[in-house]
């Protein structure tokens, strides 16, 4: 999904709106009541969210539920990409990637400081990786193509079903961030003698 409506943009910048966003995208379909008891925030809060996400077509209403009292949502493509449209303001794009890295680090810091996060099945199988690599920005392309296909399947078959005994969504954060070019460094460095 591509965006370059501001408005649009500016709907993401929400860290509850983000987080809606991907357990629909990892959980199928889901209840305001059941987002906020995942997420830790109140129904009305959810809801309001979820409306405004689906003002712009990020989620969509996925009709009632079984007992007929909740409306349920849903993405409306289970491989959920967002990518703002070139040329789109720099200002929303930086609070909007700001917003996602804060995001995703409060998630891990969350994770290693709660009781469940030292649980058995998930020991040594999930946690952090942490890595310096030397790259070409091809190699760093590629290396993020193979991530996105790496995880793929298991983000293909997410929407609309059920989690199976011992499954529960996982939040996977890539992030390559190239040191500053020693070379252009050196050059400063020379400048400022």
């Amino acid at each position: 999904m591509q965006i370059s409506d501001p408005k649009a943009i500016r709907a993401l910048a929400h860290p509850l709106r983000l987080d809606l966003l991907a357990l629909l995208a990892a959980g199928g379909l889901a209840t305001a009541a059941h987002c906020g008891r995942i997420l830790g925030a109140s129904q009305a809060s959810c809801s309001f969210h979820l409306r405004q996400l689906a003002k712009y077509g990020f989620v969509e209403d996925a009709g009632a539920g079984p007992d007929r009292r909740e409306r349920r949502w849903r993405v409306p493509d289970p491989r959920l990409t967002v990518q703002i449209a070139e040329g789109s303001d720099t200002a929303v794009r930086r609070q909007i990637e700001r917003l996602v890295v804060e995001r995703e680090m409060q998630a891990i810091l969350d994770y290693s400081e709660r009781q469940d996060g030292a649980s058995p099945a998930w020991q040594h199988k999930a946690g952090i990786v942490t890595a310096m690599a030397v790259m070409s920005p091809e190699d760093a392309a590629d290396v993020k193509e193979k991530w996105i296909a790496l995880l793929a399947p298991f983000a293909a078959h997410a929407s609309g079903r059920q989690l199976q005994p011992g499954q529960q969504p996982v939040r996977y954060f890539m992030a390559a961030t190239p040191l500053p070019d020693p070379d252009s460094a050196d050059s400063e460095d020379a400048s400022d003698g």
